[in-house]
């Protein structure tokens, strides 16, 4: 196989510097901002979930600064209408007529933060538009933009007033990304650049604004890098194997309830061919996919009551099938 990278566009540029511009803010979480970036390229939503106060909101609203875009942060209560999301028909006494006043999941990027505390009326008017890309009010559709990426973030911790996401609404997104705490050396980075910006009231970092013309120009990049037939074997194999392990042995088989859907297939040979473009490569190798498969499977997967029973979780599945699967 080529060891060849791609020769540096205009968008890839764009993207580094994106990048650069993301991390100079967050420190410890290089992970979670490819992740943002890969569900960018992918055309994607991206769920995060972690512990308060590992900088999940603060790498969204730093990666809107730094793209050329509408940004809305919109906070998830149980007590949220589905109008507050998507908008209302606003009644007009001077001509008897209505007009639509758009919500903000019009926005370019929408942050749902906490969205596992918002009921199921109000997650349904989300799954509309992450799956359609459109709005359904009353007897009217409205079109989302083009660029278009809900970025939702959920508390692993305090679970009183919070409704589990439901699996179709789950399948959604494009990935599931886990953050954890940084490291004793970086939270005493994190200390000093908090510090820093306390004495300023001035933004941490200027840059060019990635345009939406440069992220349409990536995705058609993306696409365009070479999958070999082998490759994109091992790519179906997982995923299919994810709903039948019993070839591997009936212990694996004793933990599934549902394996992953077609949607995980499209959603791993996007985000894996998102990476190695990131990487700079002109193809896809089985490193990529297996980057990128906890994130994009672990959410897809549904445990057997005996397998959660027993302390099973989605992700050591995914792990076991990664380690079964023949590489190429």
């Amino acid at each position: 196989m080529s060891n060849e990278r791609l020769p540096a566009s205009a968008a890839h540029e764009q993207f580094s510097a994106l990048r650069r511009h993301v991390e100079a803010q967050i420190l410890g979480q290089s992970e979670l901002v490819e992740r943002l970036l890969i569900a960018l390229l992918a055309d994607g939503h991206l769920l995060v979930e972690g512990a308060p106060g590992l900088a999940k909101t603060k790498a969204v609203k730093a990666l809107a600064t730094g793209l050329e875009g509408d940004f809305h942060r919109i906070q998830f209560t149980p007590d949220l209408l589905p109008a507050d999301l998507t908008g209302t028909e606003i009644y007009r006494p001077q001509d008897g007529s209505f007009r639509f006043d758009k919500g903000p999941i019009f926005h370019n990027l929408l942050l749902a933060d906490e969205v596992n505390r918002a009921p199921a009326k109000v997650q349904s008017a989300l799954l509309e538009a992450m799956g359609e890309r459109q709005v359904t009010v009353g007897r009217e559709t409205y079109s989302l933009p083009p660029l278009f990426m809900v970025m939702a973030t959920q508390n692993p911790i305090e679970q009183e007033g919070t409704y589990p996401l439901p699996e179709a609404q789950l399948d959604r997104f494009l990935m599931h990304v886990e953050v954890g705490y940084p490291d004793p050396e970086t939270e005493k980075s994190i200390l000093r650049l908090n510090r820093e910006e306390a004495k300023t009231s001035e933004s941490a970092a200027t840059q060019q604004t990635l345009t939406q013309a440069a992220v349409f120009a990536a995705r058609r990049e993306v696409l365009d890098l070479f999958m070999s037939p082998d490759v994109e074997d091992y790519l179906v194999q997982l995923v299919t194997t994810s709903r039948n392990p019993s070839a591997y042995g009936g212990a694996l088989a004793d933990w599934l309830r549902f394996g992953a859907s077609p949607r995980a297939t499209l959603a791993l040979d996007r985000c894996a061919r998102a990476r190695a473009w990131l990487k700079g490569q002109d193809y896809v190798s089985p490193e990529d996919i297996q980057a990128v498969a906890l994130d994009v499977m672990r959410h897809r997967v549904l445990l057997s009551y005996q397998a959660e029973a027993e302390g099973r979780t989605a992700q050591a599945f995914v792990e076991e099938l990664l380690s079964l699967v023949a590489v190429p």
